[in-house]
């Protein structure tokens, strides 16, 4: 099991430290990739779960619990073990020790096995991801899949390279008078404690996979707490990493599932005194309040944002337009790296086709969205579904928030007609209206915003970043000054940004291994996906030390 996954382990390390592209899973769902059967293998080992008890040990009340429903418009009827939350604390620290004992590389080797395994499933995981948030298949497939088990393995790198930047041992000698001063002192990396990642309803793995992966590496056992409306693709996470664990030898309690039909589990078990890491993706009230109330461990938390699109000028008006568009459009909106707020000097962009008015501009992104999604079954493989009556609601009533420059329309759903599907709603709102486009309104409604100037523009993206968080940012121009103004602006932010994309490349996507997801320096997340700082706190090192 380890032998094979040096190679592996080693290319990982080497890629987060060269930043360039790699991955280790590759990404097209083709046969020719993952061979002959395995998409209908998938599928059907997804519809192997419906309607029963998942096939999870672990301890729990003896009840059976679960009402995830399909934004597609089916009951899932999957029901997985209550969990009681001190017998999964008490068996998690029990494993702990042995673990802890078995080192970084035997760690981190299984870790990659059980990411190895997780790969093999992807197709199952794809249907999973599908039904219990909205995506599109082929997004399903990708995001919930061989991305987020690219992000599982880069967590595990830099576990891996934090816990052995420094000797395991040493042999200790100070010259003194007559014979030297020798010792032999050990480091031993010590966990933190239990940990607990609290899942999200739209990426439940690529999510979840860093905060999982970056503890277990590091030796903490973790309890994995999904969003009620997306529990099973972590629940297959959950029991592939159990039956890996048994397999190296190891308490399979390192790693369980406390799933919830309703809420209040996350907050028992983030505030218990066990507890020692929490991870959590979702909304900024609940974010706040994991910061303020648990205590006693290291918290990690992703929450809402305003992100922001800075337009001065372009060389590729059609780029531009086709670009935006798509990431308006893609899951409807429904990354919390989407763009939300689109800044446009009032006096209009100069383009490679001539001046731009703002009304042209305004024109040309409704048309482009509308020229994307205007083929229903086509559309519907780029927006999916919406994932909860929040967004739809909020779809809905965008145009009372200002001027309608897009309205949303629904679509049907070719194979799924009971699915709930609306394109993007774009609104106009002035300057002034901070109050409106200065905080998140996830899902698929953006804000296009005249100012005074680019500069002003630049202004309010870093005012509003510093006030509320942003995961992206980005802007256009054809001048060096502008592009160098708004590098600053998004330092000062602590926010990433992009520049003059306009071809396949888009803001709301990053690539592991190369691209930082969030920074941890403006409200919108307090670490980054990842980098050194992400695994530093779930470890400590303590040495012992004896004559020689």
């Amino acid at each position: 099991m380890f032998e094979q996954h040096r190679d592996t382990l080693e290319k990982a390390l080497a890629a987060i430290a060269a930043r360039g592209y790699w991955s280790a899973y590759p990404e097209s769902p083709s046969p020719r990739v993952y061979g002959e059967g395995a998409a209908e293998r998938g599928k059907e080992a997804f519809e192997s779960y419906l309607g029963k008890p998942f096939p999870l040990e672990q301890p729990g009340t003896g009840s059976w619990i679960g009402a995830e429903r399909s934004p597609y418009g089916m009951d899932l009827g999957v029901t997985y073990p209550e969990p009681i939350a001190e017998e999964l604390i008490a068996a998690a620290g029990a494993a702990m020790p042995a673990w802890r004992d078995a080192g970084p590389e035997a760690r981190a080797l299984t870790c990659v096995e059980i990411v190895n395994r997780i790969n093999r499933r992807s197709f199952e995981l794809a249907h999973a991801v599908q039904h219990t948030t909205g995506q599109a298949f082929v997004m399903a497939f990708q995001a919930g899949g061989p991305h987020a088990q690219d992000r599982a393995l880069e967590a595990v790198a830099y576990g891996l390279a934090a816990m052995t930047s420094s000797a395991a041992s040493a042999h200790w000698e100070k010259p003194a008078k007559g014979e030297p001063l020798v010792m032999d002192k050990r480091f031993t990396v010590v966990p933190r404690g239990v940990a607990v990642v609290i899942g999200c309803n739209t990426f439940p793995t690529w999510n979840a996979y860093p905060g999982l992966f970056a503890s277990l590496v590091t030796g903490n056992p973790v309890i994995v707490k999904p969003h009620p409306r997306a529990i099973l693709p972590l629940a297959i996470t959950v029991l592939v990493a159990r039956e890996v664990l048994a397999e190296a030898g190891f308490d399979p309690a390192l790693v369980s599932l406390a799933a919830e039909e309703g809420q209040g589990l996350a907050k028992t078990l983030a505030t218990h005194p066990a507890v020692r890491i929490v991870d959590y993706t979702g909304s900024t009230e609940f974010g706040d309040w994991l910061e303020r109330n648990a205590r006693q461990a290291l918290v990690h938390t992703e929450k809402a944002g305003v992100n922001a699109v800075v337009i001065d000028s372009t060389g590729s008006w059609r780029g531009m337009l086709a670009n935006l568009a798509f990431s308006l459009s893609l899951y409807s909106g429904q990354m919390c790296t989407a763009p939300q707020n689109v800044f446009v000097p009032a006096g209009g962009i100069e383009t490679d086709e001539g001046h731009k008015s703002f009304e042209e501009v305004a024109e040309g992104l409704a048309g482009a969205v509308g020229r994307l999604l205007g083929d229903d079954a086509k559309a519907v493989e780029l927006t999916g579904a919406i994932v909860n009556p929040g967004v739809l609601a909020r779809v809905e009533s965008a145009g009372e928030l200002g001027e309608t420059v897009l309205e949303p329309r629904a679509i049907r759903h070719p194979a799924f007609p009971d699915a709930v599907v609306r394109t993007p709603a774009i609104v106009r709102v002035a300057a002034a209206d901070e109050d409106v486009y200065g905080r998140e309104c996830f899902g698929p409604v953006s804000f296009l915003i005249p100012t005074a100037s680019t500069g002003e523009s630049l202004d309010l993206l870093r005012r509003t970043v510093k006030a509320r968080g942003a995961l992206t940012a980005s802007v256009y121009s054809t001048s060096p000054q502008v592009l160098d103004d708004a590098e600053r602006a998004a330092l000062d932010a602590g926010v990433n940004l992009s520049c003059n994309l306009t071809g396949g490349v888009f803001v709301n996507q990053s690539a592991a291994f190369s691209d930082y997801h969030g920074t941890g320096a403006n409200p919108a997340a307090t670490a980054s996906l990842t980098d050194p700082g992400y695994v530093a706190g779930r470890f400590s090192i303590v040495q012992s030390r004896r004559p020689t």
